[in-house]
């Protein structure tokens, strides 16, 4: 017992500091190891985060392709194959010619002035219908693809802000069903509404264009394109800015609840519903300055395209020239072909292929998924 204590007094401090020691190290190996648990599980959550993203992605890309092959397969045939109806329907030719021609096998049937009348008329007609056609495929062509865009925007953020790694995509949808086919069925705002507006606005610019414009004058390919242009020009930059826009869908509907309100005593606002905010952000779309800029690089490969490839065969050759006169019945002859449904449909698949056109809607795309 003696020598214990004399132990104990030589060496206390040494047995303190050792005690001290192991009793620190086993305190650091326990904060160490809950560190390192606390490390594995944030691991583990990250990978379940990515394991769940990586889902969400996937599972809106294929909602998203679905969408994209309705709009490519429905919904623009047949918004192109009731578009070309009506502009054969309200620009319809075969009267002004019918008359032209029956004056020219009864001379007498017509005066000179009656003459000039009718084909001045048929040159206005003529290329209205030809510029009307260039501007509508265009324009419907990439209209289509804005709305699949921001759908899929919209079943990225519904899907992002609702869905769990077990879960589906439907599960999320915010969207309604019936919402989305009224959205995309909006394509048919122009042929139903929009185009007497365009018609008659596209009449003035050519009827300004072409006023010095004789039916002797020698037509090229670069005279056309030239002429095609400017009419195109003339139209997109009369009136107030992106005033076509209203060809291609109703007025902003926030106007519309806005004077509902304001010409009701009903203090309750209507409805701002999912239908109208797709809507508005479609406005702002395509009343923005880089869809403006896809719109005249696009237009500008349609009209290359049409001048290159569409009078290539009958009627004399564009490259040497051909009076006004004889290339009016070929403008009418090719009008129809830049209607047609989109998968013989030339100009459309032009469209397509422009890279500005590619590159714009995969930064919409990619801008609008991460905002």
């Amino acid at each position: 017992m003696l020598s214990l204590r004399n132990f104990w007094r030589r060496h206390r401090r040494k047995v303190l500091v050792t005690a001290g020691v192991l009793g620190s190290g086993y305190f650091l190996y326990k904060l160490y190891d809950a560190h390192q648990r606390r490390l594995a599980d944030l691991e583990r959550q990250l990978a379940s985060e990515r394991e769940s993203d990586e889902f969400i992605k996937a599972q809106m890309q294929v909602h998203f392709e679905n969408i994209q092959g309705i709009a490519d397969t429905t919904t623009l045939p047949h918004a192109m194959h009731y578009l070309s109806c009506r502009i054969a329907e309200d620009l319809d030719l075969s009267l002004l010619t019918e008359r032209l021609m029956k004056g020219k096998g009864q001379p007498n049937s017509l005066s000179s002035s009656e003459k000039l009348e009718l084909w001045d008329r048929l040159k206005i007609l003529s290329f209205t219908r030809m510029v009307v056609s260039i501007w509508a495929v265009t324009i419907l062509s990439l209209y289509i693809r804005v709305q699949v865009n921001i759908l899929g925007r919209h079943l990225y953020i519904d899907t992002a802000r609702g869905l769990g790694s077990s879960q589906l995509l439907e599960d999320a949808d915010l969207i309604d069903r019936d919402d989305q086919q009224k959205f995309l069925a909006n394509a048919d705002f122009l042929a139903n509404y929009g185009l007497p507006t365009l018609i008659s606005n596209m009449q003035t610019a050519a009827t300004e264009v072409l006023k010095t414009k004789q039916l002797r004058d020698f037509f090229d390919t670069t005279v056309l394109h030239q002429t095609v242009m400017q009419i195109l020009d003339t139209f997109m930059s009369k009136g107030s800015p992106h005033h076509w826009v209203d060809c291609m869908m109703p007025e902003d509907p926030r106007l519309n609840k806005l004077a509902m309100t304001s010409s009701s005593d009903n203090a309750n606002p209507p409805e701002f519903t999912q239908f109208d905010r797709l809507m508005v952000e479609t406005r702002e779309v395509l009343s923005s300055a880089e869809f403006g800029s896809v719109v005249e690089i696009s237009l500008k490969a349609v009209v290359n395209a049409l001048v290159e490839n569409g009078f290539q065969s009958g009627g004399g050759s564009l490259t040497t020239g051909t009076p006004l006169a004889k290339l009016l019945p070929r403008i009418a002859q090719i009008c129809p072909s830049l209607v047609v449904e989109p998968s013989k449909n030339r100009y459309i698949q032009t469209i397509q292929s422009v890279p500005e056109v590619g590159l714009f809607f995969t930064l919409l795309y990619a801008n609008m998924s991460t905002s």
